[in-house]
């Protein structure tokens, strides 16, 4: 479907801080802005960012597939 363009470091770091994000909802300044967390689990889970595809950007290495 999409072409993978993340790495297991990039992946790591985005579903932390997505957690973190979302933690702000609940105990931070508890705005909406929080929930932006989840595009970044979720594009750690699929392992594809649109960001990264608009620009050709890409965290993986050329020999991964």
């Amino acid at each position: 479907m999409f072409t993978s363009n993340i790495n297991s470091i990039d992946k790591v770091l985005r579903i932390i801080l997505g957690l973190g994000m979302l933690l702000l909802t609940i105990t931070g300044p508890q705005t909406a802005w929080g929930y932006v967390g989840i595009v970044f689990i979720v594009t750690a889970f699929i392992n594809f960012c649109p960001v990264y595809a608009l620009f050709g950007f890409s965290t993986r290495s050329k020999t991964s597939s």
